[in-house]
């Protein structure tokens, strides 16, 4: 979809249109009071005081219909420069523009814009006569804290969007629909994947039992994926002493993103934000010769960052994640060759699951950020200047981000561009010469001196709740049959005649490790067809007397009406195989 913020000319458009949208809440509530009206990447949204009114849907209506009524009259949309006493005395009566106002310096150039019977404060620029602003849609409305503070009021926040032709809204507001059914948010509710409740607490997603089944199908897949290049499972608690990310460094440089430490026993505890220090203490259980290296150490890690309330989105962000990681000791001579194993397994799970939209960028740090980054030039500009060569040298395309590296190390991260939303990290590899040197690693080289290992950061999946949330929005909640919660629906004709072969598939089914539902409810065949359908499961077999007498199924694919009718061993060769292969 395209970025309106972005562009500039839709920009000014929707900037303007917002301005239209304040002048119709003014006309229809002469008392309403405006904090701001920003452009956002989706159109544009005002935030209103409306006293005690609660915006509704039929609200919406009539200042649309009114904002239509001005666009109409044609006004002209005229600037006004002031000076900050002017502008103080002309928005005296609104204490949000006034705020404005007093936190703009003396001599910065205030100017405002009219519409008719209607003035804002703004810097604009606007578009010239209302007249342009004839293809618009409110599309949402909520409430939103007065400079995003829970303390202050709360005010009344419209969204909108506008567009210079009809046709240009109408596939917009397409693409918004479309958008909207692929939100892994209303997938998740309605094929009952995952839920959340305020009471658990917010960012805290529980998954449901079919979210679980795909949990558990990725969680193997990637594990046995693992497995077969060596590396080595572990499991390691969900807390740990606070002078354990001390040590790491984490409470320096990442302490506002975790949870606050608790206390018991006289000692200091904290929900871990990352798995990195409990493996350096594995690693470090043992004494390691060179010949041992490269270590593997893996894990479907649960950890706890403590996520800005507004940046949570069901399971894509949240404040509890299992994130599906990797640390890789290896020596410095084993660097590129186990880059280039992570590379070429996070590309080879990319083909599995035919990701094809994404880049990879190089993050580095801002060597004028003294707060962010461990403070040591030397391992910076070695830890850089080593991942750029790999990089080059295995013939990756890749971009170069000042700013955004790991407190302790530079990283590679392949972001993808998902149906719905903004671009995001999925997977990540990262060079740490850091970590090792902080925990006091060792390895006993080949001429027996103790040398301290590097360290590869990396996860495939990233989280997996975030990689759920990416398949959930890309196939629109029609998964592959391997991850599907429910394989084959089954739907005996009629109870009292053709129950008991249902239950002789549904038995035969389960025995192969096929997941079934078995629909024996009293309701029509075309209710659970329909049903079926709505939760999306691939396979539904129905089962009447040409079945039953000829040990046979007809089943119909999602998404098709065509019915076939095969063998019941066929059938559930056929399943089986499309299993087992991942097609």
């Amino acid at each position: 979809m395209i970025n309106i913020k972005e562009d500039k000319e839709l920009s000014v458009l929707n900037h303007s249109c917002a301005h239209l949208l304040a002048q119709a809440v003014k006309h229809l509530y002469p008392n309403a009071k405006f904090w701001v009206g920003p452009v956002i990447e989706d159109g544009f949204y005002y935030d209103i005081d409306l006293g005690d009114k609660k915006i509704t849907d039929e609200d919406i209506s009539a200042i649309e219909k009114e904002m239509k009524k001005i666009s109409k009259d044609g006004k002209r949309i005229v600037r006004h420069e002031l000076s900050k006493s002017e502008a103080l005395e002309m928005f005296k009566e609104d204490p949000y523009k006034i705020d404005l106002i007093n936190n703009m310096s003396d001599n910065e150039v205030i100017s405002c814009y009219t519409q008719g019977d209607f003035t804002d404060l703004c810097r604009g620029p606007h578009v010239e006569t209302v007249k342009l602003l004839k293809n618009f849609k409110l599309t949402k409305f909520s409430g939103a804290y007065y400079k995003g503070d829970a303390n202050n009021k709360m005010l009344q926040r419209i969204y909108g969007v506008c567009f210079f032709t009809k046709e240009d809204l109408d596939n917009y507001l397409e693409e918004l629909e479309s958008a909207k059914e692929r939100d892994h948010r209303k997938l998740g509710k309605d094929l009952e994947i995952f839920m959340s409740d305020d009471l658990v607490g917010r960012g805290l997603p529980m998954f449901l039992p079919n979210g679980y089944i795909i949990w558990q199908e990725l969680d193997n897949y990637i594990k046995n994926k693992e497995r077969k290049l060596g590396y080595q499972h572990v499991m390691t608690p969900c807390v740990g002493n606070v002078e354990l990310y001390k040590t790491s460094g984490h409470w320096d440089h990442y302490k506002e993103n975790m949870f606050p430490k608790m206390e018991v026993d006289g000692e200091e505890f904290v929900l871990r934000p990352m798995n990195c220090p409990h493996h350096m203490m594995i690693f470090k259980n043992k004494l390691h010769s060179y010949k041992d290296l490269p270590v593997r150490l893996a894990e479907i890690a649960h950890d706890f960052r403590y996520e800005a309330s507004g940046a949570l989105k069901g399971i894509e962000r949240g404040r509890h994640f299992c994130q599906n990681d990797s640390h890789i000791f290896v020596t410095p001579e084993q660097i590129k060759d186990e880059f280039k194993g992570v590379v070429d397994l996070i590309f080879d799970v990319y083909k599995d699951f035919n990701i094809t939209n994404y880049h990879c960028v190089l993050s580095l740090r801002d060597p004028e950020d003294k707060e962010k980054y461990y403070p040591d030039d030397e391992m910076w500009n070695k830890a850089e200047n080593n991942l750029r060569q790999v990089l080059n040298d295995i013939g990756i395309s890749y971009t170069e981000e000042i700013g955004e590296a790991a407190f302790y190390g530079p990283k590679l991260d392949v972001n993808v561009k998902p149906a719905v939303g903004n671009e995001y990290t999925l997977s990540t590899c990262q060079l740490d010469f850091c970590l090792p040197a902080k925990f006091d690693l060792k390895y006993i080289d080949k001429d027996g001196v103790a040398k301290t290992p590097v360290v590869l950061h990396r996860a495939i999946l990233g989280s997996i709740d975030r990689f759920m949330a990416y398949l959930l929005e890309e196939t629109k909640g029609v998964l592959p049959l391997w991850l599907s919660p429910i394989q084959v629906n089954i739907i005996p004709v009629n109870n009292e005649y053709h129950l008991d072969y249902a239950n002789k598939v549904n038995d035969l089914l389960i025995d192969s490790n096929i997941r079934t539902n078995l629909d024996d409810r009293d309701e029509k065949v075309g209710y659970k067809l329909r049903e079926g359908v709505i939760k999306k499961i691939l396979y539904t077999l129905v089962l009447g007397d040409n079945e039953k007498n000829n040990n046979t199924v007809t089943y119909r694919k999602y998404g098709t009406e065509e019915k076939i009718t095969i063998s019941l061993d066929e059938f559930i060769s056929m399943i089986k195989d499309e299993i087992v292969n991942k097609k």
